[in-house]
């Protein structure tokens, strides 16, 4: 499996793709993720990538995986991102 990559090698290849220098192309990513930061209460999308959404989990029983006890989980808003279909089609064609 191939490693994934940094953030250096990704701010490389958006600066070489967009024929910008790399401190653009970083404040470009930062302004991105800081976007998503703020959105993603109310639910952020990168069309064609996919969205974050914040999601109630309910409260449900667990165990205890060292002692086998059974255990209540409480409730709480948990942050999930969903793959747009475009993204799964390109991962995993047809």
């Amino acid at each position: 499996m191939a490693k994934p990559k940094t953030k250096t090698e990704i701010i490389a290849k958006i600066a070489e793709d967009a024929s910008i220098t790399k401190v653009q192309a970083k404040a470009a990513l930062e302004s991105l993720v800081a976007q998503a930061y703020a959105g993603a209460k109310d639910g952020f999308t990168v069309p064609g990538l996919g969205k974050l959404v914040k999601v109630r989990r309910n409260e449900r029983w667990g165990r205890n995986p060292a002692t086998g006890d059974k255990i209540k989980i409480k409730a709480k808003s948990v942050l999930k991102f969903r793959i747009a279909k475009a993204a799964k089609d390109a991962v995993f064609p047809a």
